[in-house]
Formats: C-alpha cells, sequence, structure tokens
C-alpha cells in the first residue's frame, strides 16, 4: 500500500500530515500528487469527499517552500465557488503548512475590503479567492496576478451552474500563460472539457471513479409522496421529514437538509426548530458571520441538524455527517451526487433519504440517469399519497352536508301549501294570444330595462315568463328562462 512518504512530499508537509493522523493516501491525492510536484497541468476526476483538497494543497505547500512573494503579487491561486468552500480550502493550507513559513490570504465576500487589502500589500505566497470578489480587488487595482506559478480552479463543475465561466476564462487570462495549472472536478460538463483544452497543457487526467457516481458506502433511497391537497403538501412534507428522522433513531447522529430554495431552507428550519428539533439554516443570503458559525456549531457537533441550499453542497468537509435528507429532489442531476458526498466521507457509512413529489418525477429520472442505476424506493411511513386518499380531498366532509340540504328542500316543497293552481289563468291566456309586434330595437332595450329597474324580475315564483317549475323556483333560475327576441 502506498504511503504519503512514497509521494516525494517535504519532510516538513510529511511531518504535518503524520500529525493530523493520515498514512495512506487516497486515490485521487497518489494519482494526482507526483505529477504535480513534476510540474505538470492535473485534471483530476473524482466523486465528492475522496480528498481532491489535500491533492492539491499538498504538491503546493512542497512547491512554494522554496522563494518568496512580494507586494500584491501572489505566488499561487487556488479559485473556489463558494466561500464555504474556500473557507475550508484555507483551513487545510493552515493544517498542512504549520511547520512551513508560507503567507495566505482568503478573498470571499461579506468580509471588509480593507482587511483583505491590508494582507494583500504584505505580499502573499498563497491566494485563495472566489471569482467574483478576487475581480474586485484586480479592478481596484490592489492585486497583481503576473507572478502567479501554480493555479487550482477547485469544483469546476459548480462553477459552470454558478455562472463563474466568463470569469474563471477572464481570470486564466490575467495569469502567466507559463503558470501550472491543476483542475479540479466531481463532474466533467461539455463546458468544462472546452475550458480544460483551452487552458490546460497536455494535462496529466486522473479519474479514480467514473464521473457522476456516488459512493457505494452510502445507502440510498427516495420516498414517493403526494399531498392530500396541493395547500397542505408544504406541511404535509415537513411532516414527512420528520417522520424519517425519527424512524432513523440514534444512528441519525446528525444530518444535512437539503433544500432547491432559499424560502424553503428557513421554512424547514423554523418547523423543525418549532417541534423541537436542534436545526439551522445556511444558504447564501445570510450574512457570512452567521454562515461561519452555524457551520462551525455543526462541525463541533453542537448542531444536529444543518438545513443547507445547493451552497453547502459542495466540497464542505465534515467527516462525521451520518445522514443526508434531500427534502427536494435537486433540479440539476449533478448536484445529486455532490449533495449525498456530504455524508460517507473518508470511508465511513453513510445514508442518504430523498423525498419526490409528483413534479419532481423527471428530475428524479434525470439523476437515476446520470448515477446509471435506480434509486431504491423507500415506504412512505405516513402512509400519504396514496390514490384512495387523495382522489376526492373534499369527499371527507361533503357528503353529511348534501343530504342535509337535500332534506331540507323536500320538507320545504311538503309543507308548501298547495291552493294556488299550478298554471295562472293570466299565464294561460297570456300563451294563447299572440304578442303585440314590437320594433326590433325596442324588445332588447324592453328586457334591459326591466332588468335594471327591478320589474317582471319573476317577483311572483314564476311570473308570467316561466311555466309549471313550482312555486320554490329561485329568482337566477327564473330568469335563465325568460324569453329571448
Amino acid at each position: 500500500m502506498t504511503k504519503f512518504s512514497d509521494l516525494k512530499l517535504s519532510p516538513k508537509v510529511l511531518k504535518a500530515i503524520e500529525e493530523a493522523g493520515y498514512e495512506s493516501p487516497t486515490p485521487i491525492q497518489e494519482g494526482a500528487i507526483p505529477p504535480a510536484l513534476e510540474g505538470r497541468d492535473v485534471l483530476g476526476i473524482a466523486q465528492t469527499g475522496t480528498g481532491k483538497t489535500a491533492g492539491f494543497t499538498l504538491p503546493m505547500i512542497t512547491m512554494l517552500a522554496r522563494g518568496r512573494a512580494r507586494a500584491r503579487m501572489p505566488r499561487s491561486l487556488v479559485l473556489c465557488p463558494t466561500r464555504e468552500l474556500a473557507a475550508q480550502v484555507a483551513e487545510n493550507f493552515d493544517t498542512y503548512s504549520k511547520y512551513v513559513k508560507l503567507t495566505k490570504a482568503l478573498l470571499i465576500g461579506g468580509v471588509s475590503f480593507k482587511e483583505q487589502d491590508t494582507l494583500i500589500d504584505k505580499g502573499v505566497d498563497v491566494l485563495i479567492a472566489t471569482p467574483g470578489r478576487l475581480l474586485d480587488h484586480f479592478e481596484r487595482g490592489k492585486l497583481i496576478l503576473n507572478d502567479v506559478k501554480v493555479m487550482v480552479v477547485d469544483e469546476a463543475d459548480r462553477m459552470l451552474d454558478m455562472g463563474f465561466i466568463p470569469d474563471i476564462e477572464r481570470i486564466f487570462g490575467l495569469t502567466p500563460f507559463t503558470r501550472q495549472t491543476l483542475f479540479f472536478s466531481a463532474t466533467m460538463a461539455p463546458e468544462i472539457e472546452r475550458i480544460t483544452n483551452t487552458f490546460l497543457s497536455n494535462p496529466e487526467r486522473i479519474e479514480v471513479a467514473r464521473q457522476a457516481t456516488t459512493g457505494e458506502n452510502i445507502e440510498q433511497g427516495v420516498v414517493m409522496f403526494k399531498g392530500s391537497r396541493k395547500d397542505r403538501e408544504g406541511s404535509e412534507k415537513r411532516k414527512l421529514l420528520r417522520t424519517l428522522i425519527d424512524g432513523e433513531g440514534e444512528k441519525c447522529t446528525n444530518a444535512i437538509i437539503f433544500c432547491n430554495r432559499k424560502v424553503d431552507v428557513d421554512i424547514v428550519a423554523k418547523s423543525l426548530k418549532k417541534h423541537g428539533y436542534d436545526a439551522a439554516a445556511i444558504h447564501g443570503d445570510l450574512d457570512q458571520s452567521q454562515r461561519t458559525r452555524t457551520l462551525d456549531g455543526f462541525r463541533a457537533g453542537e448542531l444536529r441538524f444543518l438545513v443547507a441550499s445547493d451552497v453547502a453542497a459542495r466540497g464542505l468537509d465534515v467527516p462525521s455527517v451520518s445522514h443526508v435528507f434531500n427534502f427536494d429532489v435537486p433540479s440539476h442531476a449533478e448536484d445529486y451526487v455532490h449533495r449525498i458526498g456530504r455524508t460517507g466521507r473518508a470511508g465511513r457509512d453513510g445514508k442518504a433519504i430523498m423525498i419526490c413529489v409528483p413534479r419532481d418525477e423527471r428530475n428524479l429520472s434525470d439523476v437515476e440517469r446520470l448515477v446509471e442505476k435506480e434509486i431504491p424506493r423507500l415506504d412512505n411511513p405516513l402512509s400519504l399519497g396514496k390514490p384512495d386518499d387523495m382522489s376526492k380531498p373534499e369527499a371527507e366532509t361533503a357528503p353529511d352536508e348534501m343530504p342535509k340540504r337535500s332534506r331540507s328542500r323536500s320538507r320545504k316543497r311538503d309543507e308548501a301549501p298547495q291552493e294556488q293552481p299550478a298554471v295562472p289563468q293570466e299565464a294561460t291566456q297570456e300563451q294563447s294570444a299572440p304578442e303585440p309586434k314590437s320594433k326590433p330595437e325596442e324588445k332588447p332595450k324592453r328586457e334591459r330595462n326591466e332588468r335594471r329597474g327591478g320589474k317582471n324580475r319573476n317577483d311572483d315564483r314564476g311570473g308570467s315568463k316561466v311555466v309549471g317549475l313550482g312555486d320554490h323556483l329561485p329568482d337566477f333560475i327564473g330568469l335563465s328562462f325568460e324569453e329571448r327576441g
């Protein structure tokens, strides 16, 4: 078995790895570190949770140990799609470079420009940034990228989903042509393939697992759900989620619950807290300090349930997550791979359960097509969504009321006096007598006037216009039988 000591890493880096408790590299690390140390471009493709971050941080620290950075001119650049992933990469550098004198700066949104400018002005060896904030500093004249020797693009497919590809292409153009590029992703979309063909030079391709595969150590399942009524679907779906959590019992030590929309993240988190579950929300609209506190609490075990949008689906390394619950089927099939990759990390077992409503069945088919296997169907613990329950949602209340109204009407007919003749004499004479001729324009006008003025509006329960319909006829039905010219 290959060990880190066999990969030609510097002794100081090996000492930090040993103190972190690692002995053997993962397949992506074993494949990516040797060519990276040789100065070659690397294209790494592996499912999430396989250690891609250490696959580029370890060789970078070894290579950057020699040399010194100049003011506003970083020696290396790491691009990440989200603030959380960038912060995690920074933590990895801190862990593995503790015996190497390297400086770093983290450029992410939600943090003061002034603090970041101060770090850049001093000169940094490693610059870790999200694309938008990096370009903000560059356009303000605070950053020069002419001295970048190693450039890393992490979670490239997420960059594509978030619309960062134009920014990535621009940043590539700002760095030297002679740079070394390390490109890592869990999936390889056609647009990503085009980027690698354009900006990477004869890269070493390491693909340790089939693209878009899920870990074999993750038990998967999906519950097909249909609400009793459209206006009750949300509350019933949240009840189903709570029941699924309770069904896992003590095996569910902690979990990440993913929702497609930010508004649903807040609603689900508040609902869980209302019912006594230790939960908190995290999504892109929250303040960065609040997101950091929430993540730190979840990592430390102080928070049991993290309700998240896809901002937390990529790259967040919390090794001990026991469960992932997909409250919604992800709109992009690739996101399913990244979401459930939050569990079962570092060789541990994990479990992923998804809830699918009828309108999400097409997305479910896309997910199964991507992972090339059918996700096992689980029984609905609430027995909701069966056709017998949902075919007539109002049938429970209507039968009690309908017969009551019918009996009431029948009773009124029985009690009604029978003294009036069925057909008034005037009505008979009016039927037999020919109608006086009127001009074509007068009759519609007369009918409109009668309706507006209230005259001849069937006030006598049938009147002269309706014959033989009984004395209980409502006014609006009588109007529908009036003669029309």
